[in-house]
């Protein structure tokens, strides 16, 4: 980008020291100001004219990354922490069921994508962690490829970015030989995950942005030419996919907007080159390329999105009754618009979401104990309610009785003010209220609503309800005079104590089948207590009657719509997780993520502390060197006459402004953060790093370093040598690989550092004289199959063994074993360890086992640890109201109510178990 000199600065020739002050009493200016945006000190940097080495040694870096990335990839063969939502996600875009996730659709779409070329047919649920891969024939090695090989990509993209900024060819090397040996980074390069699709097109979006800084800082002569535009394009597109991948993209905007300010800036201080005509001419190409493209973009993502979930799913309760109804079986028939006396309706709550009026044949526990009321999000038989009047309608001979009267006279319309009572056709029971508590809110202000009576009972005053229609929200004047489907909305009152039918996003226990509560409130807020009428049946309603329907909110408001869900739903974000940290704590790699553990092997989520701590000391010193650089210029020092210094300030100090900006808004967020979040920072810091050790060893004369390149090569194998040796004393956390105790908890440089060395065996050899057992204490809630044997085929792994006709007669044997509060067990020397220090609490249990004729123990199917994973959204227990919807008949509508109910989805916090590996919230759908 273009530095405005502000003094004729010396050449590189001369070999100016760093200091330089004004002497006291002169008059004589040091330089005169050069009014070209043209930068001092900047030369060409084209990647594409890189000698025929340097991409030799593009090539080998490129085939290391792959070997390191790929290595066992199979490995596990089960389903690993996040894998559970992002692998869901797929199964659901093959089937096409809408789903309502925090994140935009790209990578999401390449991993389906991906899946799918592999034959991926979306009956693999992911529900949960450690649930088995092979056994069903999942491509999960086909969809891991993806991320793997978008993080094999991410070496060259560094190196060509180091080159682009002026580096030399071994310091290039030193960041792409970084890049491979982070182990943090490769471990969430190998899993069904979001975060290598995100680093790798912001590592894009750097490179791009680089080489166009590279070409606008030569002047003139480079504007708008050929591969001015391409780099410019190339960055709109990759800004463009990075938001399209995680919302941590419009911070990756947020840097390239704010030096894109800067440039703009400096073109209108130069009066020699730069005319107003051609100041717009820049401004209106970045603009183009830097807002449309990476907008069209963006859109067009979810223009794919929702062409491919077009059918109902547990996501579309997320969304409004209009944007349910552009869902295949979520459309609804044109119903008569006016609600008369004796209409047969469903009435839907419009602020939660969270579905119809709706009553069953269960009664709450407490309180008056009459039959429930509550919302319920699916389309219903016992949805329906016939609106009566206070009174039975007069007939020539008297008033008309039955629940029918109102079918033979003619439609009378219900205006604003009716009072009404609403039938529940199924139970033969009438919405009612009274001065009781309710089960679960039980403050002063609510009272309970339920449905009172029986067949042939006419009800008492406590059935009275008075319609209130709210004229600001609704549709139409005809809307604002007489109830009138959809378009009108309107409050209940309940006559009798005042209050309001009202819903909030409170979930009943399971006695209330997870349903949302109705209430009726006395002071409850007004979007809570406005209702609607969406289905609307009257014999006398005939197919000549005025007819509406929900309105098609075309794709921006399907769009508009969907982004304020997930902006909503991501704030919402708060709870803790098991396995959450906050920002303080990455720079320093306080605290990792435990992704999987069983058959005594872990992967958790830890970078290289050689790589990390030294990214964060050139963090570091360029923020010392800046505030002395302050300190010194405001003394009068002319620092920044010197091209080299000038340089390092810009150079490092872009590189750290897009670390800052992906760092620093994370203090801002209440929301649940982890780990990975850090990496696009991490990334920036890395290439910091390498610009420091640049500028130090090759570029600033005065440290003596330049004329000795060899000292420079030989720091940058002993760094690599030593950050290879620390990659490699982690690979058994990065791969699932066999470790023991000893060398884990040699490992574990700070008491942060939470992975469980009582996980793994005491002795390698453990490992070959055991093979991997389903019923194992470490194990998840699905057992993995290990590599075939020369014994044994693949096929065979995963088939339960079954015991031969004449099996070993059943015999009894006893054993004490001692475990820990997590149900580890605990070896004779940790017993003694402990022994004086806790108490033993004494359990007996009865196990069983097959024993085949060498006497080796076969595993009698899969043995789930109980709380060892979450329960993931999608297998929530349906209502008892659901029991006979199936989803191949198309589900009208999610299990849940709202998305503030499902945040869990997004959330989950396992109450015991707290140290074992579960899904992080924020990629759940419903979700985090």
């Amino acid at each position: 980008m273009a530095q405005k000199d502000i003094s004729q600065a010396q050449t590189s020739s001369e070999q100016p020291s760093l200091a330089v002050k004004v002497p006291a009493g002169s008059n004589k200016p040091l330089s005169s100001k050069s009014l070209e945006y043209t930068s001092k000190g900047v030369t060409d940097n084209d990647i594409f004219l890189l000698p025929s080495t340097d991409f030799q040694l593009l090539g080998l870096l490129t085939a290391v990354a792959a070997l390191v990335r790929l290595f066992r990839i199979y490995q596990p063969s089960s389903v690993v922490f996040d894998e559970v939502h992002f692998g869901g996600f797929a199964s659901k875009y093959i089937k096409g069921r809408f789903f309502m996730d925090v994140h935009p659709p790209l990578a999401k779409l390449l991993l389906t994508l991906a899946g799918w070329l592999a034959g991926f047919d979306g009956d693999f649920d992911f529900k949960d962690i450690g649930k088995d891969y092979v056994e069903p024939g999942v491509p999960y090695v086909a969809m891991r490829l993806l991320p793997a090989l978008m993080g094999v990509m991410t070496i060259p993209t560094i190196f060509l970015t180091l080159k682009a900024t002026g580096c030399r060819t071994m310091t290039a090397a030193m960041g792409a030989g970084l890049i491979i040996f982070e182990n943090g980074l490769l471990t969430q390069s190998r899993l069904i995950l979001l975060d290598s699709p995100l680093i790798i097109f912001t590592a894009f979006t750097i490179l791009a942005w680089t080489c166009f800084t590279n070409q606008h800082e030569q002047g003139p002569s480079k504007a708008f030419d050929l591969s001015w535009w391409f780099w410019l394009t190339a960055t709109g597109l990759g800004l463009g996919a990075t938001v399209s991948v995680k919302w941590v993209g419009l911070f990756t905007i947020a840097w390239v907007g704010s030096l894109t300010l800067v440039q703009l800036w400096v073109l209108i201080g130069d009066t020699e080159t730069v005319t107003l005509r051609i100041w717009f001419k820049h401004f209106l190409a970045r603009l183009f390329c830097l807002v449309i493209i990476p907008v069209t973009f963006y859109m067009g993502l979810f223009a794919i999105h929702f062409v491919c979930l077009v059918n109902p799913g547990d996501g579309d309760g997320f969304m409004s009754s209009e944007f349910q109804a552009t869902l295949n079986s979520k459309s609804m028939q044109d119903v008569p618009a006016d609600v008369v006396l004796g209409s047969r309706v469903s009435i839907r709550h419009h602020n939660t979401h969270g579905g119809y009026l709706h009553s069953h044949n269960h009664m709450y526990p407490t309180g008056s104990k009459q039959q429930q009321i509550t919302l319920y999000p699916h389309k219903d038989e016992n949805n329906v309610w016939l609106l009566e009047n206070q009174t039975q309608p007069e007939g020539p001979n008297g008033p008309i009785m039955g629940l029918n009267a109102w079918d033979s006279i003619d439609p009378v319309k219900i205006k604003d003010g009716t009072t009404l009572r609403l039938y529940h056709s199924v139970t033969d029971r009438r919405l009612h209220s009274h001065d009781v508590r309710p089960p679960v809110s039980e403050a002063d202000w609510q009272n309970e609503v339920s449905a009172y009576g029986y067949e042939g009972f006419e009800g008492d005053a406590n059935d009275f309800f008075r319609v209130e229609i709210v004229k600001s929200m609704s549709d139409g004047a005809a809307a604002r005079e007489h109830v009138r489907t959809i378009e009108t909305k309107f409050r209940l009152i309940h006559v009798m104590t005042g209050c309001a039918l009202f819903s909030h996003k409170v979930k009943l226990p399971d006695w209330g089948f997870d349903q949302q509560e109705v209430t009726c409130a006395k002071q409850g807020t007004l979007p809570n207590s406005i209702w609607y009428v969406e289905q609307n049946e009257h014999p006398k309603l005939g197919p000549e009657a005025e007819k509406v329907n929900y309105k098609n909110p075309g794709f921006m408001g399907k769009f508009w719509e969907l982004q304020k869900v997930m902006w909503t739903t991501n704030a919402g974000l708060v709870e803790s997780h098991a396995w959450d940290s906050r920002p303080p704590s990455w720079p320093v790699l306080r605290r990792g993520i435990n992704f999987w553990g069983k058959d005594h092997r872990q992967i958790y989520l830890i970078g290289n502390p050689i790589i990390w701590w030294s990214s964060t000391a050139a963090i570091a010193i360029y923020f010392i060197f800046k505030a002395l650089a302050v300190l010194r210029w405001q003394r009068g020092y002319q620092d920044y006459e010197n091209i080299q210094f000038k340089r390092f300030d810009y150079e490092i100090g872009t590189s750290v402004l897009g670390w800052a900006f992906h760092y620093f808004p994370f203090y801002l967020m209440q929301r649940q953060l982890f780990l990975h979040h850090y990496f696009p920072a991490l990334y920036f810091a890395i290439i910091a790093l390498c610009q420091v050790y640049d500028f130090a060893t090759n570029r600033i004369a005065s440290l003596g370093l330049r004329e000795r390149p060899a000292i420079g090569r030989s720091g940058i194998a002993a760094f690599l040598a030593i950050s290879i040796v620390a990659f490699t004393l982690y690979t058994p956390l990065s791969y699932g690989n066999p470790w023991t105790r000893s060398a884990c908890n040699k490992m574990k440089l700070l008491n942060t550092w939470d992975f469980d060395c009582s996980t793994f065996h005491t002795d390698l050899g453990q490992y070959s004289r055991s093979s991997p057992s389903t019923g194992s204490a470490e194990q998840t809630a699905a057992p993995v199959s290990s590599a075939p044997s020369d014994q044994q085929s693949s096929k065979d792994l995963n088939v339960t063994p079954q015991p031969a006709a004449d099996a070993p007669s059943l015999s009894r044997s006893e054993k004490v074993e001692y475990r820990d509060q997590d149900g580890n067990i605990l070896d004779e020397e940790q017993v003694a360890a402990l022994e004086g220090k806790v108490s033993f609490e004494t359990r007996y249990e009865t196990r069983t086992r097959v024993i085949d004729a060498n006497g080796n123990e076969i595993a009698d199917g899969p043995v789930g640890a109980d709380g060892f994973a979450p329960p993931h959204p999608d297998v929530d227990r349906e209502p008892e109201t659901a029991a006979e919807v199936s989803d191949d008949e198309g589900r009208d509508s999610p299990a849940t109510a709202s998305p503030d109910d499902d945040l869990g989805k997004e959330m989950f916090v396992q109450k015991a178990d707290g140290g074992k590996p579960r899904p992080a919230s924020e990629g759940s759908e419903a979700t985090r």
